[in-house]
């Protein structure tokens, strides 16, 4: 990840990413910062500088940052310190 801005193009790419290689993860910010303890699948369907949409099963659910995302390599560190701050599920 580097300084590139958050773009619809950016958020696809970070999404496929996220979905493809850390459905553990996205699973875990559904379950911790979403608050939903039983659901089939968890996606990450956008990313924008103020917050992720998740799809869980059949509802979209928004879980915003603590800040606002200056650019991808933000957005890569801030998903990666939510992951870390989560205790064991």
């Amino acid at each position: 990840m580097n300084s590139e801005p958050i773009t619809q193009d950016s958020s696809t790419r970070i999404c496929n990413h996220m979905n493809k290689d850390h459905g553990d993860a996205v699973n875990a910010y559904a379950k911790y910062y979403g608050k939903i303890k039983t659901f089939n699948s968890a996606k990450m369907i956008s990313l924008s500088p103020e917050s992720i949409q998740l799809q869980i099963d059949d509802q979209k659910l928004e879980i915003k940052f603590d800040h606002t995302l200056q650019d991808c390599s933000d957005a890569h560190k801030t998903l990666v310190k939510m992951i870390k701050a989560i205790p064991a599920l």
